[in-house]
């Protein structure tokens, strides 16, 4: 199996309460492919600065991720700034430096144009919808997106949906698409557009799955202190994406369960500061969470509405 994603690889610029700012590794693709790693080898396409740090590019190579696709363009790489609430939950985006990824132009190489599982990261659209064209043979299509290409390119993501097999958006994202304000009524009118599934991201709170089988709930791994949350949903995107391509199966039940192996990588960022912390866990560390979080979520349904209809 293969597992590609187009995405950035930047820096970012965060400042948590009660701390002063600090730069470190950030972007889609890099949270991404370095929660993948505990489970595949990802492949990034991306493009960076002549400014970016070649230990950050040994960094991901050492996590098993293949880096030679990422352009290295003559500039500054992206950079995002941005301020955490007290709460960990709300954030300020104070500054936002495109530097070369304002050109960025993914080309996909002849070699990863039949990769099995391709993640389009938080791009442009437009520069989505160009990845897709020269990755028509991908068997399984995730998509992100965020509130400012909703507003900007509504028409050409919806355009996308017939190709999107799993839809990753959070609750304002998922009213501003669909143009409904009851969450799932939302969700009913996105897979009408063409989506096979969406998995609404409610932070803290976990996930909500819509899929041709209904509605299956992901309440988030509990953890006892929150570090940093950035990178969450990118790590969520990666640990669902990395067991797909892990099992090479991508049917609505093989779905479900790589979007609980995605809950739990999730976790494990918030827990850390910057990609670098995952270099802390180990594989045995996922397996004994996830026996976990299986624990956790698992009910006894039969007995419970066999008790409840006496």
């Amino acid at each position: 199996m293969s597992l590609l994603v187009v995405g950035s690889v930047a820096y970012d610029v965060i400042e948590l309460p009660g701390r002063e700012a600090v730069e470190v590794l950030g972007g889609s693709a890099t949270w991404f492919s370095t929660a993948a790693a505990f489970l595949a080898r990802p492949v990034i396409v991306a493009v960076v600065g002549s400014d970016f740090l070649e230990d950050d590019l040994a960094f991901l190579r050492g996590r098993g991720i293949d880096t030679s696709r990422i352009e290295r363009a003559d500039g500054v790489t992206f950079r995002w700034h941005g301020r955490y609430h007290s709460d960990m939950i709300g954030r300020d985006s104070l500054r936002t430096e495109l530097g070369v990824f304002a050109d960025f132009c993914p080309v996909v190489p002849e070699d990863l144009r039949d990769s099995d599982v391709l993640c389009l990261g938080n791009i442009k659209p437009e520069l989505q919808k160009y990845v897709l064209m020269q990755t028509r043979n991908a068997r399984f299509v995730a998509l992100d997106t965020i509130e400012c290409w909703i507003s900007q390119y509504r028409d050409q993501l919806v355009s996308m949906m017939p190709r999107t097999d799993l839809l990753f958006l959070n609750d304002d994202e998922v009213r501003q698409l669909s143009g409904q304000r009851n969450i799932f009524s939302a969700a009913k009118s996105i897979l009408s557009m063409g989506a096979k599934a969406l998995v609404i991201k409610k932070g803290e709170h976990g996930a909500i799955l819509f899929d041709s089988r209904g509605i299956k709930l992901y309440p988030a791994y509990p953890v006892e202190s929150v570090v940093d949350p950035t990178g969450a949903g990118d790590s969520f995107a990666g640990g669902t994406l990395a067991y797909l391509d892990r099992v090479g199966s991508f049917d609505v039940d093989d779905v479900r369960r790589a979007l609980a192996v995605g809950t739990v990588m999730a976790s494990f960022c918030v827990e850390g500061f910057g990609p670098r912390a995952f270099a802390r866990i180990r594989p045995s560390d996922l397996v004994s969470r996830m026996t976990e979080y299986v624990k956790m979520t698992s009910l006894e349904g039969e007995r419970i509405i066999s008790d409840i209809s006496l």
